[in-house]
């Protein structure tokens, strides 16, 4: 993951944009990760992992507490 300060991501902001395309891009504050940039397509497949993980977490498979 490249990582930018919050200053290069401002004065630089197409390279950013760019780059996030590629790859995801951390941008940090005061030397600590304040956000993560991310292209729209790695955006769209993180949801649908989570979709996925939240259809087969929520109607499947019994979780020990059924009471006769």
């Amino acid at each position: 993951m490249k990582t930018m300060s919050a200053r290069e991501a401002k004065n630089a902001f197409g390279l950013m944009i760019d780059t996030a395309r590629a790859e995801p891009v951390c941008i940090e504050k005061h030397g600590r990760g304040v956000v993560v940039v991310v292209s729209v397509e790695e955006y769209e497949r993180l949801c649908a992992l989570k979709d996925r993980k939240d259809q087969t977490t929520a109607g499947g498979g019994g979780n020990g507490n059924a009471r006769a």
